[in-house]
């Protein structure tokens, strides 16, 4: 779970995290720590969408006159990436935004009130409970997730925004499978399990009874560790564009997805880009079959189709392959 938010944080265009497991095995609790981890990020100054002030970057009405006008129309200011929380009672309204309702009765103005997918531009949104996220927000996620902006046509406003985020959602699947539209949106899928080792699980006790008795020494004295995995990040984002994939790890990602017979071509794409972003979390020049067998399963166990004649479940059957197909080229 660790390192495929680790290569969505390099690479945002991999296309989100699923987390599937089990109860307290502190999926949320991972996620959410991801905002203090993350470097900060270049924004315009008193913009409601946090738009990016490159020239070329999406940005909203506001933001995309002031580029028109010129650099000195526009100041940037280095802001928090923002994680933010979409909870399951969430209304249409929260999520998409909404007629400010307060200067409209008081002064009589139509003002837009921007809501969560306003907040998340840029950053990560994160879906707990996915699977039973409603249906109408589901289709209104996948329509978002594909444009990478959100529209609002209501109450007399006309309103488009970017919202170009990154997905991360988890679940039990005791309480029912996630629909596969939106299933299809993640680029990585990952289980978490109750840890079986004594050791471990008491670590993870110490370690939680630790915070809670004295919170501010526990986050100091991991300060230095965070910062580390912190400056691995920010240099594997600035090494990414250089790392190469050559055409024969693009063989083997296409031979291994026709192993397993995954439709259409997300899955090549997606262990190709995250295959690229370890690379260059690992400062590697290169994209090596290593970095394709670690992704593989997180890449493709949520894209296989059911197998009635195969009890194995998906993540047996991407390892199967990939023995078969690496052993194969290796012959």
């Amino acid at each position: 779970m660790k390192r495929a938010m680790i290569i969505a944080a390099i690479d945002p265009t991999v296309g989100g995290v699923l987390v599937f497991g089990d109860r307290g095995t502190g999926k949320s609790t991972a996620v959410r720590a991801l905002a203090a981890l993350l470097p900060k990020m270049k924004a315009i100054a008193d913009c409601k969408y946090g738009c990016d002030p490159d020239a070329g970057a999406p940005a909203c009405d506001s933001c995309a006159d002031a580029k028109r006008a010129g650099a000195r129309r526009i100041k940037a200011v280095m802001v928090p990436v923002p994680v933010v929380d979409l909870p399951l009672g969430a209304t249409e309204d929260r999520v998409v935004g909404a007629l400010d309702l307060e200067r409209a009765l008081t002064r009589g103005e139509k003002a837009f009130e921007p809501g969560l997918l306003a907040r998340a531009n840029r950053g990560f949104l994160y879906v707990d409970e996915v699977n039973l996220l409603e249906d109408h927000l589901v289709d209104l996620l996948i329509d978002v997730a594909a444009s990478g902006e959100n529209v609002v046509e209501r109450e007399g406003l006309s309103i488009r925004h970017p919202a170009k985020f990154v997905l991360i959602g988890s679940g039990n699947p005791e309480e029912g499978e996630l629909r596969p539209q939106l299933l299809d949106r993640f680029g990585l899928s990952v289980e978490v399990s109750t840890p079986g080792e004594l050791a471990l699980r008491v670590e993870v006790v110490r370690r939680r009874d630790a915070f809670e008795r004295a919170t501010a020494a526990f986050i100091e004295s991991w300060q230095p560790q965070e910062e580390k995995l912190r400056r691995r990040i920010v240099a594997g984002r600035k090494k990414l564009a250089s790392v190469n994939v050559t055409d024969r790890a693009v063989q083997r990602a296409a031979e291994l997805c026709m192993k397993l017979g995954t439709d259409g071509l997300r899955g090549e794409m997606t262990m190709v880009r995250a295959a690229r972003a370890l690379a260059a979390y690992e400062g590697q020049a290169a994209v090596e079959e290593s970095h394709l067998i670690t992704v593989a399963p997180m890449a493709l166990r949520h894209r296989l189709r059911r197998d009635p004649l195969d009890e194995a479940g998906s993540t047996v059957r991407v390892t199967r392959a990939i023995d078969e197909v690496f052993r194969a080229a290796a012959a």
